[in-house]
């Protein structure tokens, strides 16, 4: 966690529940702009690559962000959606030749022998070579006027940020609202449909895709984790749990295609291609059940539901499969409905009397 994220985690809760649309999303994004440009010059020295993971996880966050906020905020072109995702993809090439580096010489190189164990070293020799080139190309890319000028951007914008006339609800009526697209895409996603007998090569990509829309629901849930509870928060670490599995297997397939790729024609790794098969089978063992438990319509509604509960009881439980979740999801409903109306009728009222002037600046 950088600097600017433990000053941030230090605000009350019951204060950042209070903010309108337009004071939360000047706070994300000066939250996640300042964990993504500090890690800059680490970056460009590479010193670690905990750096890189840490400014490429900022840069997906904040892009995020931009996303989740977009009817509220006004951004100059330098500081657009686009360009903050182009960064991400620049610095991801550098990642994942990272990953796949580290995961060659750490789960595989030392359970191999004689030939294989030669042929691997040859291929992380490759992959450090093109390492060399991604790390050059990415220190280019920081250091061009284009990169400047969106940290110029962002910089100016927090000072004065400019926003819409819906910054000025409340954060509490409009949780529903800012939750439930990105939720919707995730669930509504063909992954879930894949069943794990017929994983291969060719609908490998299926599950990865799915696997970057559960990322950017985590994101955003992590974003508005101070305006629930303990069952929002059990949630969110199901869907760490998930997205990593889902990583695993991914950088598997991967792993399979470079093998292929960067050795010569003709290479035998019979011991290497069994060892990455039992893994990639010891993670599609469980992948089945998971899906099924998002297929479960019980599920699916009480984790909607769960997001129209804000400032729930830490008392309360993660929403479960089958009739125990159907059963708590409607008597949480009938027992918080009155409540939940009137609070938000209440919160319009107030909303209503704060005026809806264009671009309003953020107090």
């Amino acid at each position: 966690m950088s600097k600017k994220q433990r000053g941030a985690a230090s605000v009350p809760a019951s204060t950042i529940q209070q903010m309108n649309l337009g004071e939360f999303a000047h706070r994300m994004i000066d939250e996640q702009f300042h964990h993504m440009v500090e890690q800059e010059a680490a970056v460009v020295a590479d010193r670690d690559p905990e750096y890189l993971h840490q400014m490429r996880v900022g840069s997906r966050r904040l892009y995020t962000v931009l996303q989740v906020f977009a009817d509220a905020i006004e951004l100059p072109k330098s500081a657009k959606a686009q360009r903050v995702r182009k960064l991400t993809k620049v610095l991801g090439k550098l990642r994942d030749l990272d990953v796949q580096i580290d995961s060659l010489q750490t789960d595989y190189q030392p359970h191999l022998t004689g030939a294989e164990q030669r042929h691997l070293t040859e291929a992380i020799a490759q992959l450090q070579q093109q390492r060399r080139k991604a790390l050059a190309g990415s220190t280019e890319v920081l250091s061009k006027p284009r990169y400047q000028d969106l940290k110029t951007a962002y910089e100016n914008w927090l000072m004065h940020p400019r926003v819409t006339a819906i910054a000025q609800m409340p954060m509490q009526t409009l949780l529903p609202d800012l939750l439930t697209p990105l939720m919707a895409r995730s669930l509504l996603h063909p992954g879930w449909l894949l069943p794990a007998a017929e994983f291969s090569q060719a609908t490998a990509p299926i599950l990865h895709d799915l696997r970057k829309a559960c990322k950017h629901v985590r994101y955003q849930a992590e974003f508005f984790a101070p305006f629930y509870g303990a069952a929002f928060k059990a949630w969110m670490k199901d869907l760490r749990s998930l997205q990593d599995s889902l990583g695993n297997l991914q950088d598997l397939h991967v792993t399979r295609s470079l093998i292929k790729d960067v050795l010569p024609k003709g290479t035998t790794m019979t011991h290497f291609l069994q060892l990455v098969s039992d893994n990639e089978q010891a993670i599609l063992s469980e992948w089945d059940s998971t899906r099924q438990l998002y297929l479960d319509a019980e599920r699916r509604y009480a984790l909607y539901h769960q997001l129209l509960q804000p400032n729930e009881s830490e008392a309360e439980q993660a929403p479960e499969n089958g009739q125990s979740a159907k059963r708590s999801a409607s008597a949480k409903g009938r027992r918080s409905s009155r409540t939940q109306r009137s609070a938000r009728k209440k919160a319009a009222e107030q909303s209503a009397e704060n005026g809806t002037a264009n671009d309003q600046k953020v107090s």
